[in-house]
């Protein structure tokens, strides 16, 4: 039992717990079957998940995975561990834990255990700095199904952070430290998780909150409209996705005549399998094939300043 009775529970999006096949089915399983992620119907969608997408994707994303992983494990989950273990520091009376939605260690039993702990307030801090109902919903789901057995325990989850100045201060320092460590590129290239274009047209207001984001970081490094773009990655199936699309952005960049640019990825928390391996790695050598060098600037990760935000943020939430 704890002695705080006020808790902040940090949820990231998940990875699979090894680079193998079988992990990476798992993981996919829990994270495509979710309805908030693909809407198909379950009749239709079931069938096609495990009859077709796991088996022909688990094996090659498997390789992908193998391509980032650190000797102590994920990225995205070290990454999470030791943000979390930061804004612990940042909030000494608070009971600080990490969960994920998809995979270990899972969102309802991390709730449990605080729960158990002693916490009777939680505040649920999703990981996913723009609100869309692909991702923060979906984590809203779980809680508010969870608070329904518990009405003993207060939860409040945050629901977006798209422009909080102690956050996007943080973005814009990291870009800043870039360019002094390394130079300054033709143009910054803002690259968000895309979702189907037919999710925004049904009111999911995320562009509308990646546009936010961007717009207050180009602003707080006085960048002026030319000098940077805001594109949309990852995309998966044949419908059309948010636009611009990152990678032909790039392309069309280096085409025209830029010789260096400059990539950063604000809607991820950490560094994961979609910013390393599809944008460091995949992004950089198709512009390089075309006379270019995509220069990759990290998540804020386990930094003190992601903390600090991270921690105000909570510290500030309506009890």
């Amino acid at each position: 039992m704890s002695d705080a009775p006020t808790a902040l529970l940090a949820v990231n999006l998940g990875t699979p717990e090894t680079p193998t096949a079988g992990a990476v089915r798992r993981y996919l399983a829990e994270f495509l079957g979710d309805p908030r992620v693909v809407s198909i119907p379950p009749l239709l969608w079931k069938p096609l998940l495990h009859g077709l997408i796991l088996p022909l994707r688990s094996g090659r994303s498997a390789q992908k995975y193998a391509q980032v992983w650190l000797p102590e494990g994920s990225p995205l989950a070290i990454h999470t561990r030791r943000l979390v273990a930061n804004i612990a520091r940042e909030l000494p009376q608070w009971q600080v834990r990490e969960a994920m939605r998809y995979g270990q260690p899972a969102l309802l039993p991390a709730l449990d255990a605080l729960a158990g702990d002693g916490a009777r307030r939680i505040v649920v801090l999703p990981l996913y700095p723009q609100y869309s109902t692909t991702t923060t919903a979906s984590v809203e789901d779980q809680v508010r199904q969870w608070s329904g057995r518990h009405p003993g325990v207060a939860v409040h989850t945050v629901r977006d952070y798209a422009d909080d100045p102690h956050w996007v201060a943080a973005v814009a320092d990291t870009i800043r430290d870039h360019w002094q460590r390394h130079g300054r590129g033709e143009v910054l290239v803002f690259s968000f998780h895309g979702i189907p274009q037919r999710l925004a047209d049904a009111g999911d207001p995320y562009p509308r909150r990646c546009e936010a984001s961007a717009r207050a970081i180009a602003a707080a490094l006085e960048l002026d409209e030319s000098a940077w773009r805001l594109t949309y990655q990852s995309r998966f199936g044949r419908e059309r996705w948010l636009q611009p699309y990152a990678e032909p952005t790039l392309w069309a960049l280096a085409e025209g005549g830029a010789k260096t640019l400059d990539v950063v990825c604000p809607g991820f928390a950490t560094d994961c399998l979609e910013t390393l391996e599809e944008v460091a790695m995949g992004f950089a050598a198709t512009v390089a094939e075309r006379g270019a060098a995509l220069r990759y600037i990290p998540c804020l990760n386990d930094t003190p300043a992601h903390a600090r935000a991270l921690a105000a943020l909570a510290a500030a939430h309506p009890a």
